[in-house]
């Protein structure tokens, strides 16, 4: 165990000011247990927390914990756990519900208004070296399954929900717009389950080429088209129009695109947040069938992912591209900032840091 004050936390004070503070190393409840965390990856939402103090509703009034991308080592469990003990490598689900609501009675408990979630206002994250959390929502890693890959879970749940709900299935054509790591993963996920032919968009080429190493059967690099001009090259490359649309952007012009580019009786599954208002043509979308379905999160996903890196069925290891060790985290968040590479990870654990 770290003696008082070696907690190092990667804190957002308000907008614009990032630090690294020593804070209390906590102490589990009873159905908690204490980790001393490995690796945490930075996701641009930490980035937006840190530039705007504030993500649509979500807004900063107390100083907050950064990282929701994470695994460690359980060091101590609450007098009630019984499936975790000091020793074993887990994967944190960074949401757990606070109360068994009418969302938690149905499976959909990323939907409960009141649900706990790592760095979003006003719950602290885990980019420290120590952290508590839920016993429940802490998943044990099997030896072939690396602390790294434990992180990836999180944002590579998102690519497992949105094709979930996008219903990819044997022979799909899909359209991912947006290269980012949750592009990415849309990627892995879609052709994982299935998909036939899957086209992706970005402005970056960089971005691109590492799309096409995790999958992707055919790229756009999008410069100064109108959204009807990429509809109709993803059209050209696939051959017809795909089903499935994933808009990983959150950006207007790209979720037009997304409606103009979806075949008729399709689905176009909005992963990407942007501006709260966003002009869409939606006559289009309703004359055609295109049905429009909205993502928040995941749920029940931690076990999937685990089963698919466990059985080597899936590989997000590429996505990582830098590390970094936690006393430089304020130049990881620089680089993350500047969208260098893909995915930037944290090494929490000064007597460790492989992947």
């Amino acid at each position: 165990m770290a003696a008082p004050g070696q907690n190092l936390a990667v804190v957002v004070r308000r907008a614009g000011d990032l630090r690294l503070e020593n804070r209390p190393v906590p102490e589990p409840g009873p159905n908690e247990v204490l980790l001393r965390m490995h690796s945490v990856g930075i996701c641009g939402s930490d980035v937006h927390y840190w530039q705007h103090g504030r993500i649509g509703d979500f807004v900063m009034k107390d100083p907050m914990v950064l990282g929701h991308e994470a695994s460690g080592t359980v060091v101590k469990v609450g007098s009630g756990v019984t499936d975790l003990k000091p020793g074993d490598r887990v994967a944190i689900e960074p949401g757990v519900p606070r109360e068994m609501d009418e969302f938690c009675k149905t499976g959909r408990y990323n939907l409960s208004p009141t649900i706990f979630f790592c760095a979003t206002p006003p719950d602290n994250g885990n980019l420290c070296r120590y952290y508590k959390h839920s016993a429940n929502y802490c998943y044990k890693l099997p030896d072939n399954v690396t602390f790294e890959e434990g992180a990836l879970i999180e944002p590579l749940s998102v690519g497992i929900h949105a094709c979930k709900r996008a219903g990819v299935t044997l022979g799909s054509k899909v359209f991912v717009s947006g290269s980012g790591p949750i592009g990415l993963v849309n990627v892995l996920v879609a052709k994982m389950m299935g998909a036939a032919a899957v086209v992706i968009t970005d402005l970056s080429a960089s971005r691109l080429q590492k799309a096409k190493e995790v999958g992707a059967d055919f790229t756009i690099q999008v410069k100064n088209e109108t959204p009807k001009e990429v509809a109709f090259k993803v059209e050209s490359l696939l051959g017809c129009m795909p089903e499935i649309t994933v808009e990983c952007t959150g950006v207007e012009a790209c979720i037009q695109a997304g409606i103009y580019a979806t075949r008729s009786g399709g689905t176009l599954v909005l992963v990407g947040l942007g501006p709260e208002m966003v002009t869409v043509p939606i006559v289009n979308a309703a004359v055609r069938e295109v049905d429009i379905r909205g993502i928040f999160r995941y749920c029940n996903t931690w076990p999937v992912a685990i089963a698919l890196l466990a059985s080597k069925r899936i590989n997000v290891k590429p996505l990582v591209t830098h590390r970094f060790p936690l006393e430089k985290a304020l130049e990881a968040f620089e680089t993350t900032k500047r969208g260098e590479g893909v995915k930037v990870m944290l090494k929490c654990d000064p007597t460790d840091h492989s992947p």
